[in-house]
């Protein structure tokens, strides 16, 4: 009996915004797709299902409860138009990947299974973490000939080698990417406080010439130099660690730290990522629900999700 990579959100809305579910990942047709991948690998045993897990779903049923209604019909102004832009788009939810919990690495495995069946499909992928580790096999999912640039939003820098003997853990996808052929230059935007890197992180991170722009280099120059940084003509993946973001507006991470990008600075940045070269997926992790205070950081959330959405579709995308 073949185990299944994904199974169906436990929420009372099921998926994303209402999009059907999808899954057959060997049958998928769809423009977008999206994927929740709960757990990363734990430095410690208790830390499997960590409140970070509980993410994907919140953020489903969450932004269901609030938009459903409106998001395909209304004319949202964070795009000038609605979602689809009057094209014909389809968006799918996949569901979220299946664990096992005798072999936490099996979580890992299961996801870059889907990942590969869903960028095979050449659909968009938008995933729903879980921690910062869950890209690691999203990313060993995009291997391919050409080189992809890797934009990275967060507060740490993320070069960490092991923690605890766990390679592949929240404080190590940079580092992953890095290794990984296919992928080129990486630009890390938001970077600010303190975290798990050590000088030697920094010097490892420099020497591979990774772009690190810090909060307050970013606040300085604005979006759009931070843009003209980024190699044009893609293509692209974006990583988004929550706590890149300023608290006050996704105050539900475990690391806040203050001076993080604002709400205006990361459509700036979605949108022009999105019209600078194809974007072959995205991530949002980290997010903690338990933190959350009046629904303010899953709006934001939703918000991101829905500007890249209809970032893709006005530029040609799917034509």
């Amino acid at each position: 009996m073949t185990t299944a990579l994904t199974q169906a959100p436990r929420t009372p809305s099921k998926t994303l915004l209402n999009f059907p579910l999808a899954l057959d990942l060997d049958q998928l047709d769809a423009d977008i797709a999206i994927l929740g991948v709960p757990y990363g690998l734990p430095y410690y045993p208790h830390g499997m299902a960590n409140d970070q897990s509980l993410a994907p779903d919140a953020i489903r049923q969450n932004a269901a409860a609030a938009y459903v209604p409106y998001t395909l019909t209304s004319y949202d102004w964070d795009l000038d138009g609605t979602l689809f832009d009057g094209r014909d788009i389809k968006v799918v939810d996949c569901g979220n990947v299946t664990a096992d919990l005798n072999d936490h690495q099996e979580h890992y495995r299961r996801a870059e299974a889907a990942a590969r069946k869903i960028f095979a499909s050449d659909a968009t992928l938008i995933t729903l973490g879980g921690d910062h580790g869950i890209p690691i096999p999203i990313m060993r999912a995009l291997e391919r000939d050409e080189s992809i640039t890797l934009v990275h939003i967060d507060a740490h820098l993320d070069w960490r080698d092991e923690i605890n003997g766990v390679h592949e853990g929240y404080s190590s996808p940079i580092r992953r990417a890095s290794e990984m052929d296919w992928f080129g230059h990486i630009v890390q935007i938001g970077i600010r406080a303190n975290g798990s890197a050590r000088e030697q992180e920094v010097k490892d991170a420099r020497d591979y010439g990774a772009d690190i722009i810090t909060a307050y280099e970013m606040h300085d120059i604005g979006m759009s130099a931070v843009l003209d940084r980024i190699p044009d003509g893609g293509p692209y993946y974006l990583t988004i660690d929550a706590d890149g973001l300023d608290p006050t507006i996704m105050p539900a991470v475990m690391g806040q730290a203050p001076g993080g990008l604002d709400w205006i600075q990361t459509r700036q940045l979605i949108h022009g990522l999105v019209k600078k070269g194809r974007v072959l997926g995205m991530d949002l992790v980290e997010i903690a629900p338990s933190y959350d205070h009046g629904h303010i950081t899953i709006t934001h959330a939703e918000r991101l999700i829905c500007n890249f959405i209809g970032a893709c579709v006005r530029a040609g995308y799917y034509d």
